[in-house]
């Protein structure tokens, strides 16, 4: 097998990009780029630590997140499996990379920058849902934005109606779980989820 190991002979492989792959990248909310962050209700938050990557979706009631200024997003960390993955990690490497989605729209937006996080009182107020908080808001700084190449969503087909998962085609999480360890009432958990899951959305 062989394999490319240094910066020129990737570049030497690939070509220079074109026009439309540079021009798109600016480091702040254009309008256009902003109508597609308000209209996004869901994206994958990257981060990095000392133990490695971690790739967490991230998805609200109208906009994922909030936008203060053209420069700055704010993102209110609902609750979840408490792992704090993303969390540890942005403590310890501000650098974060956000990938909004939008369901029928076959480009996906790119947002880079770095995070804190911040548990301002006034802040979490301002993010209240049905009378709860988030327990923290993650304050995301702009370094770059810009659209990726629509193939990759209308090659996988992924908003055609005949590639919709039908319910139970997969493995339910307590399936898996129970596959994984031994002694786990999969079933129980799964009958249990639903109910759980309404009492806890926020």
């Amino acid at each position: 097998m062989s394999f490319i190991e240094s910066l020129e002979e990737l570049h030497s492989h690939y070509g220079v990009a074109g026009e439309a792959s540079t021009i798109k990248e600016i480091d702040f909310l254009s309008g256009h780029y902003r109508s597609i962050v308000e209209s996004s209700s869901f994206c994958a938050l990257s981060t990095c630590g000392p133990e490695g990557l971690d790739c967490s979706p991230r998805g609200d009631e109208g906009s994922v997140v909030r936008i203060e200024d053209e420069k700055t997003l704010l993102m209110p960390d609902r609750r979840g499996n408490n792992r704090i993955d993303s969390l540890r990690n942005i403590v310890r490497d501000p650098r974060v990379s956000l990938m909004f989605m939008i369901p029928g729209w076959n480009n996906v937006l790119r947002v880079n920058g770095k995070a804190g996080i911040s548990v301002d009182p006034d802040l979490l107020a301002s993010f209240d849902m049905e009378g709860h908080l988030p327990r923290s808001v993650i304050v995301i700084t702009i370094e770059a934005v810009y659209f990726q190449c629509a193939r990759a969503i209308m090659r996988a087909g992924l908003w055609k109606k005949e590639n919709l998962s039908e319910n139970g085609s997969l493995p339910s999480p307590g399936m898996i779980m129970q596959e994984i360890k031994q002694g786990f009432d999969g079933e129980t958990y799964d009958a249990e989820w639903p109910d759980r899951a309404a009492k806890s959305m926020w």
